[in-house]
């Protein structure tokens, strides 16, 4: 099994505001968390078991703000109605502190899943209970689970940033959808995920 070891850390660019990186204890193999949170599209409770595909289930940490998010959006509907053809589940989850970044509260949210027409739930995470679970740190950052659910990809959506020419395709979610769908093993050289640091009420330190 991979290991993303250390700790997420945060950079200062100097394109860019600082950044975070993903670089978390959490192996392959991990099996998912529990999870059941208000879907802000549809007003309603959504839980794990609601979602779970027997193919593949993509749970991402995104929220409304940050330019890594917007950056790859477009490109993000498009491979999940594309996978989700193909029987895999898409999970989007926003656990920023909308006191104090109110783009990212709830009503912000079910905007922006009708304004994408979103083919997948986008839950809030109003404790950030779900995200502290899943040792999320930014956003974008994506978990991809096979039909046992259990952690077969944790990294980037591709290695496209905001500023940069490099196009956005989805590239390494792709690869490892692809890889399970076939019935392969998810490469081993994973990319942690890069973006916005996710806004905690409670530092990290503080939360334990």
């Amino acid at each position: 099994m991979i290991q993303l070891s250390g700790i997420a850390r945060k950079i200062l660019s100097p394109n860019l505001q600082h950044y975070a990186i993903s670089f978390h204890s959490i192996t392959t193999g991990h099996c998912s968390t529990q999870l059941c949170l208000l879907d802000t599209a549809s007003d309603k409770l959504v839980c794990l078991e609601d979602v779970v595909s027997n193919k593949a289930t993509v749970i991402m940490f995104l929220c409304n703000h940050c330019p890594y998010v917007q950056l790859i959006l477009d490109e993000l509907v498009k491979a999940a109605r594309e996978y989700q053809q193909k029987g895999v589940s898409f999970v989007g989850i926003s656990a920023n502190d909308a006191a104090n970044y109110p783009q990212d509260g709830p009503q912000q949210m079910r905007e922006l899943a009708g304004e994408k027409s979103f083919p997948f739930p986008y839950l809030y995470d109003q404790t950030q209970q779900v995200a502290r679970a899943y040792q999320a740190v930014c956003t974008p950052e994506f978990f991809v689970f096979d039909r046992n659910m259990r952690l077969a990809y944790h990294g980037q959506f591709d290695d496209a940033r905001p500023k940069s020419e490099t196009p956005v395709t989805g590239q390494d979610l792709r690869q490892a959808l692809n890889a399970l769908l076939n019935g392969d093993q998810v490469r081993a050289d994973q990319k942690p995920g890069i973006g916005c640091g996710i806004k905690w009420k409670t530092p990290l330190a503080e939360a334990g």
